[in-house]
């Protein structure tokens, strides 16, 4: 979700109030903590109580394999503010992997441990820390393990997407041994993620994991009325929502609208948030084609988009 689910897209998406918390995109940690400046590019909601504006906590995300580097910069977050603090252990990215971040760890049982312990020991105990990890690096079965270790470091939590690193997004996703995890390791919170598309995937999954939690993300961009539709299922309370959002091109031009506004000021804003739409229509067309995608392709400003789709 790197690149598209900013501070904008987080403002957006919780609106509607139907999440409970939001994570920032993943902040990497090499061999020493960022400075304060790139936590506060990175997730400038740490500027006013670390939420966003409609109150929705943002958890900070922070990725590498050091963990003395982690728990430092664990530990510098919640200094500027951070109320918790999320390990991600799954991004597949060949990048990020290659340089000892995200999924590579899950090659590494005894590393996952050591890196949770140490930022678990780093920051006050009312701060949640969580593990986010896939089921393995190229099989299922590593997820057991895994979970365990980020449990025995002292994880408050752990999301888990059904996919190994190897599968990356491609189907099919395996939701069953999420639900092995959460047998296993109850009473510790576990968390469903993958492939919840529709309210009905959402009820297959919990049928399958038996799971309390769940995480969303590309299905909540796909459609940003599915949060609020979970959330009812949940009994979270939010504003009734009983159909998907469509494909109505004047719809989405009122949801790219909250976006622009959402949207921080600096000179370039208008042609900005230009691209970052037609990133968000490029990721949505692709789970359902999009008729009015061609019409907004060459165009090069907010202003123009929003006459395009409103006309």
């Amino acid at each position: 979700m790197e690149g598209i689910t900013d501070a904008p897209m987080r403002a957006v998406q919780t609106e509607s109030g139907a999440f409970r918390f939001v994570v920032s995109e993943f902040l990497r940690v090499c061999n020493q903590a960022p400075p304060r400046k790139v936590f506060e590019r990175h997730i400038p909601e740490l500027g006013r109580g670390c939420v966003t504006p409609s109150g929705t906590p943002v958890q900070i995300q922070l990725l590498g394999g050091n963990a003395e580097a982690l728990a430092q910069s664990a530990a510098d977050a919640v200094s500027y503010g951070a109320q918790a603090i999320d390990l991600n252990f799954g991004c597949p990215a060949p990048t990020v992997n290659r340089h000892d971040g995200g999924a590579t760890l899950l090659k590494y049982p005894h590393r996952i441990r050591e890196i949770v312990s140490a930022v678990r020991r780093a920051v006050p105990q009312d701060i949640p820390v969580s593990a986010k990890l896939r089921l393995g690096w190229d099989s299922l079965d590593p997820i057991l393990e895994n979970a365990e270790q980020a449990a025995l470091g002292g994880a408050d939590w752990i999301t888990i997407h059904g996919r190994t690193r190897q599968a990356c997004y491609n189907p099919p996703i395996y939701w069953e041994p999420i639900g092995e995890v959460r047998k296993r390791l109850a009473p510790l919170p576990v968390v469903a993620n993958g492939d919840i598309w529709t309210l009905e995937d959402f009820r297959r999954c919990r049928e399958i994991t038996g799971c309390e939690h769940y995480m969303l993300g590309r299905g909540a961009l796909v459609d940003p009325y599915l949060a609020p539709r979970v959330a009812q299922e949940l009994g979270i309370a939010t504003a009734p929502v009983n159909a998907p959002f469509g494909k109505d091109p004047k719809q989405w031009a009122a949801i790219f609208s909250r976006f622009e506004f959402h949207t921080e000021q600096r000179p370039d804003r208008a042609v900005h948030v230009a691209r970052r739409i037609k990133q968000w229509t490029r990721f949505a067309s692709i789970y359902g084609p999009l008729d009015w995608m061609d019409r907004i392709k060459r165009l090069d400003t907010y202003e123009t988009i929003h006459s395009e789709l409103v006309a």
